[in-house]
């Protein structure tokens, strides 16, 4: 089974890019992130030639903002939007998370929020809001789980393109790492890290100033399996050609193949940077 997950950042600029993807990887089960359309606009635009790819479909959208979905050729049931005791901002709840059963793994499609500034009212909302993660991932059974999608964090300084740059940012600050760790503490594993300990691994580059050219970039994009999935990964990478081109989002898939490889045990980043900076005592 191939499980990946994309913050496509609005799925319907993204959809001249989502479609041929889908054809040429394959996967069996897509977390996406940053949908940015409505549920009734997500069933206008989008259901139709993704159900005709053979994948059912669960949309928890937002118009606008945020919208998380699941798209999965090995089944989906037991769908659940949202999160236990979810807490709100400015008063109303955020599209920021949905779970379903595919192919007999709980998976979870998360757009973690961003938090601003360590002291924006946002920055508290985020840090709420992965406790109430945690609750659902612990009610659960944490050994068949798989929480992917956007988390907007570093997990540490070697997946930040530089840590002085983000000294005093979300992102990387000590109260986020610690939630982000109290989570895996629930029995879930990094598994891109897990297969690549020491590699230069980016998810995310911003557009400006040619940060993905120079691979200036970070990793905040994760998928977090429990014991079962963890147990049979066989290949875990960041698809870094859907970054390329004309019109893409700022995120790259990532990708996890369970029990086979289709394409060969290859990474972390395919295809890797051509001309990668020089990061000081890196």
């Amino acid at each position: 089974m191939r499980v990946a997950t994309w913050n496509v950042n609005s799925a319907k600029s993204r959809l001249p890019r989502l479609l041929p993807w889908l054809d040429e990887r394959a996967p069996d089960v897509v977390c996406l992130q940053e949908t940015k359309l409505s549920d009734d606009d997500w069933a206008k635009e989008l259901d139709g030639p993704i159900r005709e790819r053979g994948y059912e479909v669960a949309h928890h959208g937002q118009g606008r903002w945020n919208g998380v979905a699941l798209l999965s050729r090995v089944g989906l049931v037991d769908v659940v939007r949202g999160l236990p005791e979810e807490p709100e901002f400015d008063g109303s709840l955020d599209a920021r998370a949905i779970t379903a059963t595919c192919g007999g793994l709980r998976v979870t499609s998360v757009y973690v929020p961003n938090g601003r500034t360590p002291d924006d009212p946002h920055y508290g909302y985020k840090l709420r809001w992965l406790e109430s993660l945690r609750h659902l991932v612990s009610a659960g059974d944490p050994a068949t789980t798989v929480v992917a999608g956007d988390m907007n964090i570093a997990p540490t300084d070697a997946d930040v393109w530089d840590p002085a740059v983000f000294v005093g940012s979300t992102h990387v600050t000590p109260p986020e790492r610690e939630a982000l760790a109290a989570l895996e503490a629930t029995g879930l594993a990094d598994v891109v890290r897990d297969r690549w300990p020491t590699e230069r691994v980016f998810s995310y580059w911003d557009y400006r100033a040619g940060r993905f050219h120079k691979d200036l970039g970070m990793r905040i994009d994760l998928v977090l399996c429990g014991s079962d999935p963890a147990g049979r990964v066989q290949a875990a990478w960041i698809d870094r050609k859907a970054r390329k081109g004309s019109g893409p989002s700022d995120h790259a898939p990532v990708v996890v193949d369970l029990d086979a490889a289709p394409d060969g045990d290859i990474g972390p980043v395919v295809p890797p940077p051509s001309t990668p900076a020089r990061i000081p005592g890196r």
